[in-house]
């Protein structure tokens, strides 16, 4: 399978080539060529097998033993506390939760960048690299440390992640700052993630200073979602949950089921739309938005606009507002017609917002259904999805029940609905408290961490455990015109 680019600014490339990458080096994002139907097997006996069987459907330049390798090395019981890797819970009629925080770092992210050093080492020797890859991320809380925990060691790399200095949580800077690991680098960034992630693009598309790094034998790519590589993945655990529901007697082989997604980059959601593509009984994609609706603004308008106010919530990891794999999605409701994109990303970094037809509006909606939920909902669910099942979700999961919850009252969506939960509700400990008690309690989070146990019997995730005793990296805090000479100073290029 051959990969194009979203803007059509690059020939077809091999997996290997677009997984390396990570980015099209002149903007724009690598997509499949073709979208091919999927055959479920609901015989799969484990996490990693299905694993091996979806990516291999996508990357045909590996040999089908590697793929299988790279999975049953990602996918194992030393690194995903369950068995089932993402197992179901069920909080309400027609309601589960799908549990994506069982990895290292109790985040979602954790299920592709488990797997995401396998395939961009084994891209790099696919292409003849010999050199250094020095992988950039920005981070809205979660992929930083699911990155640094991924590629920690691993020979051949370099990982240099850039956060929002204060626009994360207590618990995911120092899950970052006390990442082991002599190739994993920590960098603060004055500003809120969509800086972050727009100085990494612009250090993407800089020709002169990627020659720069190849000159002194190293080059760059990515862990964000951007790199189809990091996006691939995430489609197994669609597949997955299905066919358990199945198994389980819960729905019907061939039963459409509904996917309420916490969305900020628009990569998980996306590959949920991939795996409708491939044949998944998919009804509708819940596209889930906290107070930073830029995309349930979008979806209900058709006007993609930025000129708006930016808030810091208590769901951080979805404090963004350029939806990156936004791009793909687009790629896909033009009729795959490169210059429409182009269009409307020329006008975003222009003018700052884009606006589509009637026409492509109401094609998304047949996929999408939008919903958003403000902080005092968000923690109204928390403290009432408590009550009802003494079942405990992190403000991330909150979003998506509530505008789950709301749609299902209203008639908006019928059938199964499954709730993605995105992270541990341990690594927001203080919001969550609130959200039981009401108290604001003023304590460090690694109080609230014992007290949030304590109260509800939950077991804190084993990565944050002691997490306050680990020793942090020095850290480096700068402007976001600075991105450039701090990578110059972690590799000693200066």
């Amino acid at each position: 399978m051959k990969y194009i680019s979203t803007r059509g600014n690059h020939d077809a490339v091999d997996s290997a080539f677009a997984i390396q990458r990570g980015m099209v080096p002149s903007g724009g994002l690598f997509v499949p060529e073709s979208l091919n139907r999927f055959s479920i097997n609901y015989d799969i006996s484990s996490y990693s097998e299905l694993a091996a069987s979806i990516l291999g459907h996508f990357l045909t330049d590996f040999d089908a033993a590697e793929v299988q390798e790279y999975a049953s090395h990602a996918y194992t019981q030393d690194k995903f506390e369950s068995s089932l890797v993402a197992p179901l819970a069920g909080i309400r009629e027609n309601t589960h939760v799908l549990e994506l925080w069982h990895g290292p770092t109790a985040a979602f992210k954790d299920m592709a960048l488990q797997i995401l050093p396998y395939l961009l080492t084994g891209s790099a020797r696919k292409q003849g690299a010999a050199r250094e890859i020095v992988i950039l991320v920005a981070t809205s809380g979660d992929t930083g440390k699911a990155a640094l925990e991924g590629f920690k060691d691993i020979p051949g790399t370099r990982v240099i992640v850039f956060y929002p200095k204060h626009g994360v949580s207590h618990i995911q800077e120092k899950q970052m700052l006390t990442t082991g690991g002599k190739n994993t680098h920590v960098v603060g960034v004055k500003g809120n993630f969509d800086d972050c992630q727009t100085m990494v693009k612009n250090i993407f598309s800089d020709h002169q200073f990627s020659d720069e790094l190849l000159a002194s034998g190293k080059e760059l790519s990515s862990a964000n979602s951007i790199n189809w590589g990091r996006l691939v993945p995430q489609i197994v655990y669609y597949f997955h949950s299905y066919i358990h529901l199945v198994n389980t007697g819960v729905v019907r082989a061939g039963e459409l089921v509904n996917f309420s997604v916490p969305t900020g980059n628009f990569g998980n959601i996306l590959a949920g739309y991939y795996a409708k593509m491939m044949g998944l009984p998919v009804g509708k994609l819940v596209c889930a938005s906290n107070r930073n609706k830029v995309l349930y603004d979008f979806f209900v308008s058709g006007s993609y606009d930025l000129g708006r106010d930016f808030f810091r919530t208590s769901s951080p990891s979805m404090d963004i507002l350029v939806s990156s794999n936004l791009e793909r999605f687009l790629f896909e409701m033009m009729g795959r017609d490169p210059l429409l994109v182009d269009n409307c990303y020329r006008q975003l970094s222009s003018a700052g917002k884009f606006s589509v037809d009637s026409g492509i509006r109401l094609k998304m909606q047949e996929h999408i259904v939008p919903g958003f939920a403000d902080e005092g909902e968000v923690r109204n669910e928390i403290r009432t999805v408590f009550s009802e099942k003494r079942y405990l979700i992190d403000t991330h999961t909150a979003v998506a029940s509530h505008v789950t919850r709301s749609l299902q009252e209203s008639g908006q969506l019928d059938g199964h609905t499954v709730v993605l939960s995105t992270a541990s509700a341990f690594k927001f400990s203080q919001s969550v408290y609130d959200a039981l008690t009401g108290e604001g309690r003023a304590d460090d989070e690694y109080v609230l961490l014992e007290a949030l146990q304590q109260m509800t019997g939950v077991s804190i995730h084993r990565s944050l455990r002691g997490l306050e005793n680990l020793a942090e990296k020095r850290e480096t805090v700068i402007d976001t015109s600075e991105g450039r000479r701090v990578i110059r100073d972690i590799l000693e290029l200066n």
